[in-house]
């Protein structure tokens, strides 16, 4: 048994069909257009981001758990690698063994430029003390007082000058130099923390020196250790003032524990600002994600920054990533407030591309107005030539005429299931008076 669809039906579909052939040329054409702009944008990010931390137990490595946490909430998994430290961090970044790296102030010093240029800042995240931490034993051979307040007081005893491959070491033969010392010339190791630390407190080292967040496990423990004093360092200033990359920083009195007023009065160091830095090549997504990382781990007040003082982007040695300015300039963008992060950020990368296709589309969108009334005009207009060919056999052979009456009468019936839009029916009206007009000449010659 056949299924025949009602008249209005077939005639509101067949009406879609129009539209949708005469569209297509416009749908096609936008849709390749689109798919050119995703591809181009790449707007989706990988869901895998590599970030160099630094040694074990440091302030590097706990941050970087918080900063895997909080991309783990956006669907990004983090793969935390550790590094001997900042200056590690620096070549490892330019040469492309990673995505992104904690590196201090004035690592890019001993950088080519070239490299350089291929990385990229997201801001000066927090401020790193430079630790100088002694024995009070040792220092009682070398100062009257008892304290150190100079690395010149530093030329006889056993020292522990950072981590090779972090940023002390560098950074020491530059203070020491601004001091008029030879580093060969000090009894100088390059052991990492842990160990130089345990060598300290067993007395086979006098000194130990490191850069790290005052967040790092070993400075809480080495602040409150009895017999291991604070280095003050009174010229930090001048320090600043020498080296662009330098912070003078006040360790204010009490503020490690109020109740044992540790420290007991302030101490004054000098301190580099680290930054996270990231690939130029990084997908935009994952650096606006780590930006916003940047707001959330580090604006919160501390030791040596207000409430919002961190990130910054002052005095900066990389240029600032342009998902950076805009975090530290707008805060988190409002869709992402809503909206999953994948799709904020797939209408942030693609409105601009869809804005400008739609101006591209608009004036190919004027074809199609002219190609539907062809399309449905063109029901009509096919049948007129069989009627002159119809004509045409009358004239060249009258004797045909029974023949060609017949078929004629085939065409009127195929007309009278011909379906066009209301607005249009004028044009199949008239097909039908003029196959009467032929049937007529048909009949009288």
């Amino acid at each position: 048994m056949s299924f025949h669809l009602p008249q209005p039906v077939k005639a509101a579909l067949l009406g879609f069909w129009d539209l949708f052939t005469s569209a297509s040329p416009l749908l096609f054409a936008g849709a390749g257009l689109i798919w050119l702009a995703y591809w181009w944008l790449n707007p989706m990010p990988p869901k895998h981001l590599t970030l160099l931390t630094g040694p074990e137990q440091s302030a590097y490595a706990e941050m970087g758990g918080q900063y895997a946490k909080l991309l783990r909430e956006q669907g990004i998994t983090v793969e935390l690698i550790p590094t001997e430290g900042s200056a590690d961090n620096l070549r490892r970044l330019q040469a492309g063994e990673a995505d992104a790296g904690f590196v201090q102030g004035g690592s890019a010093s001993a950088a080519p430029g070239e490299e350089t240029e291929e990385l990229l800042t997201l801001g000066n995240l927090f401020v790193e003390p430079i630790w100088l931490f002694y024995r009070a034993q040792a220092a009682a051979g070398v100062s009257e007082s008892g304290r150190l307040q100079s690395l010149n007081q530093l030329g006889t005893l056993r020292i522990n000058a950072g981590t090779a491959g972090s940023g002390v070491p560098p950074l020491m033969d530059t203070l020491l130099d601004m001091h008029r010392m030879e580093p060969k010339k000090l009894r100088i190791s390059h052991l990492e923390q842990t160990p130089a630390t345990v060598q300290l407190l067993q007395g086979k080292l006098d000194a130990v020196i490191f850069a790290s967040a005052p967040q790092a496990p070993m400075v809480q423990m080495l602040l409150q250790t009895p017999g291991i004093r604070l280095m003050d360092f009174p010229q930090n200033e001048a320090y600043a003032r020498r080296l662009p990359f330098i912070t003078p920083v006040t360790l204010p009195r009490g503020v490690v524990d109020l109740a044992r007023n540790i420290p007991t009065q302030d101490v004054h160091l000098i301190a580099t600002t680290t930054s996270m830095l990231v690939r130029e090549g990084l997908h935009p997504g994952l650096r606006q994600l780590l930006s916003q990382a940047t707001v959330q781990t580090h604006g919160q007040p501390g030791w040596f920054q207000r409430f919002r003082e961190f990130p910054n982007a002052s005095n900066s040695e990389f240029a600032l990533a342009p998902e950076a300015e805009r975090t530290l300039k707008n805060g988190i963008p409002t869709l992402q407030r809503y909206i999953p992060f994948t799709l904020a950020n797939l209408v942030e990368r693609m409105w601009l591309a869809l804005g400008i296709i739609v101006a591209v589309l608009l004036p190919l969108g004027k074809i199609a107005p002219p190609l539907y009334a062809y399309r449905v005009r063109s029901r009509v207009f096919r049948w007129y030539g069989q009627l002159r060919d119809i004509e045409s056999r009358l004239e060249a052979t009258p004797s045909a005429r029974e023949a060609l009456l017949d078929e004629l009468n085939a065409i009127e019936s195929k007309v009278e299931k011909v379906i066009l839009p209301l607005s249009y029916a004028d044009e199949l009206y008239a097909l039908r008076n003029h196959i009467g007009l032929v049937r007529q000449r048909l009949l009288t010659t």
